[in-house]
């Protein structure tokens, strides 16, 4: 692909034909200013996800935008999306630090995660994106995106609402109204206004009533502190890049940032389970792109879940977060009409930037643990709420025990804490990983039973998601 766009267009022209398709592009302070859009539609939650993970989010936004100009090459411009950080991981990541794994330990298994995922990117593209259907039903990848949701809700409960419960449910307030309330670039943008509006609340009570009394995220014991801490902002350079994982900054808290990836085939196997949200989730967005811009993309299935792998395996590879397309950034290429993959590259040159900024990656780091509970309360519970939609959209019909059965026991395994199964003394296997095979093993298994004695109901046909 070149980086050459066509059937340039002013403002008037817009106006006269409203669709700008992804090989073309407005004037470039136009495509800058939508690309600057891009940036704060994805921010949000490229900042938080790092987080959830033990991540450095400087790094994150930094390879994003890297991850997206090498998505967006390896498509040949055909699919226009951003690359973020992807939640998938976060509950793998958590079952890692809770059996004693380290930052290392989680970018390497996620690493191997995403070889597996250009991997089966390769196979699609040769197989054609109906195989993704016969292995990856809707019944299944809706279990799989509900239990990856719902099974984040002990990570806030324990990490991060307790740090300042009531700067916590503000936000939560906040973002909830603003999402169902707010129109055009408010409702777009819920998340960013929400962490905005937290940050400065939490400023603001530092002022007015001082310290606090809460838990410490790292040690998990109560002590006082600001909400706001600002103890790198002062000496953080505004060039330069995102910090070495090593070290403590002056309040102790542990620096993290890049580093090499170390792996444990052990913790691998928490994770590997994502790849099928992954894989789901591309293959939506792939098709809520292709009924946008009329395009036939389904050839471009395998290369996008394939690129997909191959950026996470880059960002992870320097200790980043994973990444995955976008559903925000769809969200604002359907509500201006503007599907320019200018704009993207745009983004990602901006992302970069503010990547490189150390002062800007201490600003972010500051964010309250209050801040980040309440969006995340709101966020994840969206994520697992998706996959419900999924089943209506493909009409589901959970009056079949093909159907039931295997989807019901999957989601409590994920959600129940302590259900797992132990592999000596030092690794069990548990929660999205656990849900995730029973409820895909479980079904191919009902479904195979089924067929033996004849009570298989029909095959389902996955529709679009709207």
């Amino acid at each position: 692909m070149t980086l050459e766009f066509n059937a340039r267009k002013s403002g008037r022209h817009l106006r006269e034909r409203p669709v700008v398709l992804p090989e073309q592009r407005l004037s470039w302070p136009r495509t800058i200013g939508f690309g600057a859009q891009h940036v704060v539609a994805m921010f949000g939650a490229t900042f938080l996800f790092p987080v959830s993970m033990g991540l450095d989010p400087q790094l994150a936004i930094m390879t994003s935008g890297v991850s997206t100009i090498l998505f967006l090459l390896i498509v040949r411009g055909r699919v226009p999306s951003y690359l973020g950080s992807s939640a998938a991981f976060v509950g793998g990541a958590a079952a890692i630090y809770n059996q004693g794994g380290r930052e290392a330990d989680v970018t390497g298994s996620i690493l191997v995660a995403g070889v597996v995922l250009a991997l089966v990117g390769v196979v699609i593209h040769f197989l054609g994106a109906p195989v993704v259907e016969a292995v990856l039903p809707p019944v299944v990848t809706g279990a799989v995106v509900m239990l990856i949701g719902l099974a984040l809700a002990p990570l806030v409960g324990q990490k991060f609402w307790p740090q300042d419960p009531w700067v916590a449910f503000a936000t939560m307030v906040f973002v909830t109204v603003l999402l169902v309330a707010g129109r055009g670039t408010f409702g777009r943008m819920a998340v960013l206004i929400g962490l905005v509006f937290g940050y400065v609340l939490s400023f603001v009570l530092d002022r007015l009533t001082g310290p606090i009394n809460s838990i410490d995220p790292n040690t998990l014991t109560l002590r006082t502190r600001d909400r706001v801490n600002w103890s790198r902002l002062h000496d953080a350079p505004w060039i330069g890049l995102p910090p070495h994982t090593g070290g403590v900054t002056s309040d102790g808290t542990p620096i993290v940032g890049w580093h090499l990836p170390q792996f444990h085939w052990l913790f691998v196997l928490l994770v590997v389970p994502a790849v099928v949200a992954l894989v789901a989730e591309n293959l939506g967005h792939v098709k809520a792109v292709s009924q946008m811009i009329d395009r036939d993309l389904d050839p471009y299935v395998g290369r996008t879940i394939a690129a997909d792998g191959i950026t996470t395996v880059l960002a992870s590879a320097v200790g980043s977060a994973p990444t995955t397309t976008y559903a925000e950034n769809i969200g604002v290429m359907a509500a201006t009409r503007v599907y320019s993959v200018a704009a993207y590259y745009v983004a990602a040159v901006i992302a970069i930037v503010l990547g490189l900024s150390p002062k800007f990656g201490a600003i972010i780091e500051a964010t309250p643990g209050g801040v980040i509970g309440g969006i995340t309360v709101v966020l994840y519970g969206m994520i697992g709420l998706l996959g419900a939609k999924i089943w209506l959209v493909n009409r589901v019909d959970f009056g079949e025990p093909v159907n039931l059965v295997p989807v019901a026991a999957g989601v409590v395994v994920a959600i129940g804490g302590g259900i797992s199964l132990k592999f000596g003394d030092n690794y069990a296997f548990t929660g999205i990983a656990l849900g995730s095979v029973v409820t895909i093993g479980g079904y191919h298994l009902a479904r195979f039973a089924a067929v033996l004695v004849g009570t298989a109901p029909p095959k389902p046909r996955r529709r679009r998601l709207r």
